[in-house]
Parts: C-alpha cells; structure tokens; sequence
C-alpha cells in the first residue's frame, strides 16, 4: 500500500510535497521548544510529539529550521520503547555507512538547505497505527550583538493547531539584563495575550504558550495554525570598561564592549558594480540605498564613491569631507547611475584602496565596501591574481566588507576576498526590502570607536581570535581560551587599542568572574571551529591540512555537526538511513525560489553543491547531496511507468530549490556505465536513446523531465531583437558536443569538446581546453575560459558552458546563469516554469493546461553540477512539458 507522506513543519514555512491528509490522520499533540541562554550562548531542544490516528503505518516527517550560524548537537527519536541516536561522525565515515545503506536499498536522506537567517533540518520515520513518536532536536548558538542588542529568533509553523505548544525561554547573565523585549508577527495581535515575560536583574523569563484559538485566529494563523517569528531581543549591562570575564574548569570567555567611547571619524569608500546583470530592481535599489547611507555620514567623516562596469566612473577622484554641498552632489551621481557592461571588479577594488591610501588622516578609520552581483567578467578574472593584487593594495590597513546582491554572485570569492582583507562578506537578498538591508549593514559598520584593537590574557592559551582591525558602536568582541594550568591567580586579561589618535588599555584587578557555567568550554570549541573554518578558507596546502584536522577533532568531540561531519540517523530496520550534512551560504533559500524558466535560467552560483565539499557563494556559506540508488522509479499501486526507453539523464541549467526537496542527497555521477540498447520487438533495430532535461515547476516540489532523442540540434536561445542565437548539437550519447553562440552580425563562439574558438569577422582565436584560463573578447562578447567551464556574456546575459568527463567520454552541458529581460526570448534555455496539478486516480496524472496526462516518478542527472546529481521528477512527454511541439526547438544547422 502507498505509504502517505506528512509533514511537521517548526522554524519556517515549507511546502508540502506529499497529498494533503484529512485533520484526523495524524495529530501532534505536544510540541515544546526549550532554549537557555547563558552568557550569550543559547542551547536550544525542539521536542515533537507525534500520534498516528490511521489505522495504517504512514511516514511521519519531521522538519525544523533552526538559525544558520547553530552547530546541531543532538538529535533523538524515541518510538516503541526504544531510542534512535544521530551519531556525529567525520563526513567520510558517515559517507561510506550511507552508502552502505545504499547498497541493501535503505536510505532516502535528509535535505538541509539555507534560508535568510535560517537553515533546514528534516526527516522521517514509519509509525505504526495508532502509535507515536517523539522527535527531539538539540541546537547550539553563539548569539551576536549587533546595534546594540542580541536577538534569539524561533519562527514557526507546526502546520495545525497543537493543543500543548509551548515555547520556555531562560535567559542568565552575570553582567545584569539592561532590558528585554519580545517582538516578531508570533507577539502581536491575538497571541500577544499569549507571551509571558519576566524580567529580575540577571536573569530573565519568556513564555508563550498559544491556546488552539488563538493560534487559529492571529493575523498570521488558519486551520493550519501558526506561521510567523518570535524574537526575543535583549542587552546586558555595560558598567566594566573590560566588559565580561567568566571562568569555569580552567576555561574563559571574554565579552569585550566598551561604550563610552568617543566616536571615530571615518574614510568610507563605496565601490559599487553597475553592470548590466544589476539592471531592474537591483540597481533602483542600489541608488535608493545609497542616498540614505550618503544622508547619514558625519560631517567629520570624508567618503568616495566609484562605479564600475568593464570601465571605471568617479564622482570625485578623491576623498572629499561629508558637507553638505558634498553629499547633495554625491547623492545626485548616485541617482543617475545606470548599469551597462562587464564587471571589473579588479581595477575598481584597487582604485578604491588608492583613494584611502593616498588620503590618509590621523584619527580615522578606512572602510573600503564593494557592492556586486557577479563574478568578474573584465579586466583581471583570475581570481588568485585578485586575491593577491587587492591585498598588496590593502596591506592590512583597513578592512574590506564585500555585499553580494543576490545568488548569481560566487560568494566563495567574495567571502574570501573579505577575509583576508580583515573584512566580512554578507548577502544581500534580492527582495523587496534589499534597500533596507545595504542600508543596515552600513548602520553596523558606520560608528568605529576603536581600531587596532589587540586582546591580552597572560596566563591564558589555545585562544581564539585576539587582534581586531575595528570595534563598532553596538557590536561585541568575544574572546575564549584555555586558563594556562587552571590557575587563576596568573591569569590577568586585558586590551589594548587606538582611539581617535590615543592608544588605550583596559585592565581591572579582579575582572575575572568564576562561574558554574558548563558551557564555557563549549563556546571556547564553539568559537574556535568557527574561526578555523573561516581560516581554512584562506589557506592551501599543508596549512590548510592541518586546520581541517583540528576542526574535524573539536566537531567530533563536541558532537558538533559542521562541514566537515555529518550525523547518521540509524532508524528502525525497514527503515532508512540518514545523513544530515551542514549547508553553508550558497544557492537560493527553499522560499527564494526562481519563477522563470527551464533548469538553465536558475540563479545557482558556480560551484555552489557538491557531494563531498564545502562550497558555494552563501555564504552561506550550504547545500550538500549525497547518494541515493540512481534510478528510483514508483512501484506504488496506481502508477504506472511511461513506455519506451528511459534514455540518459539530464539538466538545462540551475534547478530552483523546490527540486531538492524530494531530491533528497543526491549522488555524484562520477562513471556511469554505457548502456545496452534495447531493440524494438521483433526487429535488430535499436530503440534510438535519449537525453533527459528538466524543467523546474512553479510552487510544486517535483520539476517535470522530458526525453529528447539523442541526436537533435537544437535551439537553445534565440533573441532576434539582440540578433544573438545560441544552437547546440546532443552527441546522441550523454550531453552536447557542439554548442555555437552567434551574434549579429558576424561574431562567432564555438564550444566543442576540444576547445572554444571565436571569431568577430577579422580575427579569429583558439583555446584547448588544456591551456587553462583565457580570456577572449570578441566584438560585444567576452568569453572566460577556465579549466572545465566557458563563461560567456553579452550584454545582459550570460552562458555557462561546463565540460563533465565520464568513462572517458567528454561531453558539454549550457547553463544560462543570467537571462536577458527582453521578452523576445525564444528556445529551450528561455522556458518558464511548468505549471501543473496533480491528480490522484487510480494512476497518477498531472494536470497541465487543461490535459490530463499520465506521469510516472523518475530521476534525471542534474549536469549543471560539477559532479552531476540526481534529481526526482515527474516523467512526461518532450512535448507536454515544452507545450509545444518538439520541432519548434530543433535547428536545421548548428
């Protein structure tokens, strides 16, 4: 019998991609969340409690989003009797006991995926009839303080109403809670009779405990009960100029946050990219944005401003002073930017560390902040050479912050690049309120009061970061280590810094406070993972070794899941076997879902998932897949496999992230093994095989596949109105052998197998694939050759071309990372989203355009990955899933 799929659904809006169940079929009839918080460290337990009213066993899922910057600690399942332990474990050794599982046919996976300010956990088990099961999650967080306040967040959504539903918070500082406040849509309205809060010096109490009305009728509540945040925000009393010293177990940690501090003036510099990927939204943004930042600055405070496209553009060639007269013609450039061209983010990074250089002020801080959506496409693209040129340039004299709008932009490079230059990368999500946050995190960075900030502890060792280019007014700098032999008596903190044109120290006899604290130790291991995890980033070699053993041996000791372990979920037998992997910033969140196109016009960044590697842009920072069987077709009652041969596998371009909620770990495909053709009955001829695309489906879990015979040319993207055409020829084999890119009216890209080669009516240019990154122009094109891709813009638009290898056989997949906003757009690459309709008879069908056809489940290779994945889908008709007939994208000539 079809076992039903629920969903149980804590810290964040999901979509249900099972049928939907009548109220009585399942039932959570407790669901507790527990978090105490001592000296800013929050542990946090999710406890779910699940009944099964069916008189069947039906899979029971169970989903959380916890925040991005927790390491998940535990995770318990207690059913029948027994207890089910996730077990942490280095990512190869869970890897191999997954795949182990694989073998005897019993895994599926566990999905994690980035949010905003939130990450995924999910899983399943089988219940019994009229039994239960209790779920039981454990999370760890270091909470940061930012404009003055730290804020615990809990978003949820339970999917029904629940009659016991509790949220306990505990809060304990020694230093005194200066004031505490709940906020987010979970305190307004008809829950606000619901929140509890107590507050008595050190320590304080939140409780919300919702009534099943009232989580039916807030302004964010229905039949399926709650969905919105509850956030506590708080502060802790300054009154030490050394801030915060706790000591336990010969273990200290140290919150350093004068505030009575005279505010240093600063040299801002603000390089913003104005390419032609920023146009729309992006860039009105950018200008809105900006004019707030430029009203804010101080009159003491002197700023640049330069855009960049393949070219430079300056406001002034210099600092000029924040005045009046200033910052109106300032505000006046900045309305009139308007994007076009490349992106050389290179030369403008240079220039803009030129400016503060050549300007220098005693008594201030310099602040060099990029602003992009892309990776760099003009001028110096190699980024080995950026990293090295950009940091010659710095040479440590002030930080760099690099914003990456969006999830075209390789926030890998962008991470890096920030810091090594003593600098953060952040994302900035291209919503509706973007504005809002380049505007707040200028406000974190605008009011430096220290620099040069150096933290001391004699007596002290194994310490995490000690040396700070800048404090900013609002912020925190925590600092935790090990006490040298547990003697406290030699132990003597203290800081050293530069205000305005003054060095100071801070230091007090006696600063140090002992303490029953247990999770001292943990926030010293907490932090220091961290920190060697930025580090290794940074590093390559025999350096980067080592950092990579030291925090593999802290996650397992502090049963710390973070990209370098994973915990295996052993269930009950019959059951699966489950890995959960730590994502990191890369790749659109599951509710940032792309509305357009075909697999090609996604908006993954390069390199972004992976089966084995920490990767991605963000941040975040990110998504991990890992095996599962690689065809795994429905042998449920009712379905029924579509005829005829399932041929190979693969996809057009990025997936929207509503594929990888069923695409559950996918496995790499390093070497998949020729096929044996079959043979139409009663005849020697061979059925011609077939390669498989994807389509992504709007609001559905599972995109549409399509087979297409495997020897078509065909039209990829046409844009008359650009006169640009983009043609491909399938190698009736595995991918692509041939893709041609033709611009009017005789520039000319030829990608094969072999090489690229381009002409543009006078010269012509050949690249093998052997000689390693190039960089051609050709007319309007540029076209950036790497080792096993080609990444070529026009204008607005732009074509990643990657080379896989498989049993030796060589092949070439397109993936359109940027789309043109013209409307003309024609061809594979330029289709939207399907949509469609399930309905359940007594065999699956989907219902699209007004046609019902029968589907059945299937799998498809997802190329636009290096190593490829594999995605779940529903099978249909080429022509079905296009809605046009076949011919209309086929090319007579490639």
């Amino acid at each position: 019998m079809e076992r039903t799929v629920l969903q149980i659904s804590i810290f964040g809006l999901l979509l249900a991609f099972g049928t939907t169940q009548p109220k009585d079929d399942w039932e959570i009839y407790s669901f507790h969340i527990n978090s105490t918080v001592t000296s800013r460290y929050a542990t946090t337990i999710i406890t779910s409690r699940v009944a099964n009213r069916k008189d069947e066993s039906q899979e029971i899922e169970f989903h959380v989003r916890i925040p991005k910057n927790a390491f998940i600690s535990k995770f318990r399942m207690f059913m029948d009797g027994q207890v089910y332990d996730g077990v942490v474990k280095a990512k190869e050794a869970a890897e191999q006991q997954y795949t182990d599982a694989v073998s005897r046919g019993e895994s599926a996976g566990i999905v994690s995926s980035v949010g905003r300010t939130l990450e995924e956990f999910k899983t399943s088990v089988t219940v019994a009839a009229h039994k239960k099961v209790t779920f039981e999650l454990t999370y760890e967080e270091l909470l940061k303080r930012t404009l003055g306040k730290y804020e615990l967040q809990i978003h949820a959504r339970p999917m029904q109403p629940v009659n016991d539903f509790k949220v306990d918070v505990y809060i304990q500082e020694n230093a005194g809670i200066s004031f505490i406040s709940v906020k987010g849509g979970l305190s307004t309205g008809a829950l606000a009779n619901a929140v509890t809060k107590t507050h008595a010096d050190t320590e304080a109490w939140v409780h919300f405990y919702p009534t099943v009305d009232q989580q039916k009728t807030c302004d964010s509540c229905g039949d399926k009960g709650m969905n919105g945040d509850l956030v506590i925000v708080y502060d802790v009393n300054r009154d030490r100029s050394l801030g915060d010293i706790k000591t336990s177990s010969g273990y200290f940690v140290h919150h350093f946050a004068p505030s009575q501090l005279a505010r240093i003036p600063k040299n801002v510099v603000f390089v913003i990219d104005k390419s032609g990927s920023m146009r729309g939204k992006k860039i009105e943004q950018t200008r809105t944005a900006l004019i707030h930042i430029l009203n804010d600055l101080a009159e003491d405070d002197f700023f640049g401003l330069i855009t960049f496209d393949s070219s430079l553009y300056y406001w002034k060639q210099e600092l000029v002073q924040a005045n009046s007269q200033n910052v109106k013609s300032a505000k006046e450039f900045a309305g009139n930017i308007r994007e076009h061209g490349g992106t050389n983010i290179n030369e403008a990074l240079l220039d803009g560390s030129r400016m503060l250089n050549e300007n220098p002020r005693k008594g201030s801080a310099s602040i060099l902040i990029l602003l992009t959506d892309g990776d760099p496409t003009s001028g110096v693209t190699n980024l080995e050479q950026i990293y090295s040129n950009v940091m010659e340039a710095i040479q440590d004299k002030f930080p760099l912050y690099c914003l990456g709008f969006g999830f075209d932009v390789n926030f890998n490079f962008l991470e890096k690049l920030s810091l090594l230059n003593n600098g953060v990368a952040r994302r900035i999500y291209a919503d509706a309120d973007a504005d809002l946050q380049l505007k707040g995190f200028y406000d974190e960075v605008a009011n430096p009061l220290l620099t040069d900030v150096v933290m001391i502890y004699n007596g002290g060792t194994n310490l995490t970061r000690t040396n700070f280019s800048q404090y900013y007014n609002g912020s925190e700098i925590v600092v935790a280590g090990q006490i040298t032999d547990n003697n406290i008596e030699t132990f003597v903190p203290s800081v050293v810094a530069i205000s305005r044109n003054t060095s100071i120290s801070f230091s007090e006899k006696n600063s140090t406070t002992k303490s029953t604290d247990s999770n001292i130790q943990r926030v010293w291991a907490y932090l220091t993972v961290k920190q060697l995890l930025e580090k290794e980033l940074q590093y390559s070699g025999d350096e980067k070794a080592k950092m990579k053993n030291e925090i593999l041996r802290l996650s397992l000791k502090y049963n710390f899941v973070t990209p370098l372990t994973s915990m295996v979920v052993t269930k009950p037998t019959k059951d699966k076997t489950e890995v959960l992997h730590k994502p990191s910033e890369s790749g659109p969140p599951p509710d940032e879902r792309p509305s357009f196109g075909m697999s090609g016009l996604g908006s993954m960044p390069r390199g972004t998932i992976t089966s084995h590697s920490r990767v991605g842009s963000a941040g975040v920072a990110y998504r991990q897949h890992r095996p599962v069987p690689v065809t795994r077709f429905s042998t449920s009652a009712g379905r029924q496999r579509m005829p005829g041969f399932p041929g190979f596998h693969g996809v057009l371009g990025s997936l929207p992230d509503m594929a990888y909620d069923i695409a559950v770990d996918m496995p790499r495909l390093q070497h998949l093994p020729m096929p044996i053709l079959p043979t139409i009955p009663g005849t020697s001829k061979p059925v011609e095989p077939s390669i498989r695309f994807l389509l992504p489906a709007e609001n559905q879990s599972l995109p549409l596949c399509f087979d297409i015979p495997a020897s078509t040319q065909l039209r990829l993207l046409h844009l008359p109105s650009a006169g640009l055409s983009v043609n491909g020829a399938l190698d009736g084999i595995r991918g692509f052998n041939k893709i041609v890119v033709r611009l009017k009216p005789d520039v000319n890209v030829i990608v094969s197998v072999s090489g690229v080669s381009t002409y543009d009516g006078r010269d012509g240019h050949l690249s093998s694939w052997k000689m390693g990154q190039d960089t051609i122009t050709a007319g309007s094109v540029t076209v950036i050759k790497q080792d096993m891709e080609v990444d070529i813009t026009v204008g607005d638009i732009r074509l990643i071309i990657l080379l896989h290898e498989n049993s030796g056989e060589k092949f070439l997949w397109p993936v359109l990372r940027q789309r043109s906003s013209d409307v003309d757009a024609e061809g594979i690459l330029a289709q939207k989203a399907a949509v469609y309709e399930e309905v359940h008879q007594h065999m699956t069908k989907l219902k699209i355009k007004d046609q019902e056809i029968i589907v059945s489940r299937s799998s498809a290779a997802d190329y636009s990955f290096s190593p490829a994945v594999i995605m779940s889908c529903w099978l249909v008709p080429a022509e079905s899933a296009l809605r046009s007939q076949l011919s209309h994208f086929t090319a007579l000539v490639i």
